[in-house]
């Protein structure tokens, strides 16, 4: 009898599945993009939208006006050659490129700000380790971004990652800076999209955050 009960509770269980899903996903992505799956610190993660439709902002980026200077608007376009792209470029780009180890989101602002909240998979890579960085510095970087040393001396950057780079939005201008300064010691234009409306973007449509340091009260 128990065997028979277990048997018809689990036909029940797969009916049930097989007609509404695993899951009861009422804010996709897009209409086919439910979620998607990226890495973070070694860590398979799952990046999605927020479930609860009456979720609103509450924290800083929640604000509309900030000072300018500094807090000023950006061009859309950083450099020619850069490329711009918005949530679904990012989230394909996180899914495939940062997957197979041929990408990498970058997050431009300073530490306290990625230590306290970022994007699924994004490195640190704050502008003023570039901008105010000896060239000596932004050699290691880049070459930890996969480019190598000739014997003469001179950069070869034909096997550099590609690098998405993100700041805190439309009105933030770190992300401008270090594509700037990377531009400025030779890296590729090709090899960098430039994500402008950053992590106030990324929030208001509720995606998934991750935090690297805990902040104790």
């Amino acid at each position: 009898m128990y065997k028979r009960v277990v048997s018809i509770l689990a036909v029940y269980i797969l009916v049930v599945t097989s007609l509404f899903g695993k899951e009861d996903i009422v804010v996709n992505i897009t209409n086919n993009m439910p979620y998607i799956y990226t890495k973070d610190a070694g860590k398979k993660i799952r990046v999605q939208r927020i479930q609860d439709t009456s979720n609103r902002l509450t924290d800083d980026y929640a604000k509309t006006s900030r000072p300018c200077p500094p807090f000023c608007i950006q061009p859309t376009k950083v450099a020619d050659g850069v490329k711009n792209i918005a949530e679904i470029e990012l989230l394909g780009f996180m899914q495939k490129d940062v997957l197979e180890g041929s990408g990498i989101v970058v997050d431009a602002r300073l530490k306290s700000w990625y230590e306290l909240e970022t994007i699924p998979s994004a490195i640190n890579l704050p502008y003023s380790v570039i901008e105010n960085g000896s060239k000596d510095k932004v050699k290691k970087i880049f070459k930890l971004l996969g480019m190598r040393v000739k014997k003469d001396g001179s950069w070869d950057f034909s096997n550099v990652k590609t690098i998405a780079v993100f700041d805190n939005g439309p009105w933030c201008e770190q992300a401008t800076h270090l594509i700037n300064a990377m531009l400025k010691y030779g890296y590729p234009k090709s090899k960098i999209l430039y994500y402008r409306s950053g992590f106030q973007g990324w929030k208001l449509l509720g995606l998934t955050t991750v935090v690297h340091k805990e902040i104790r009260k």
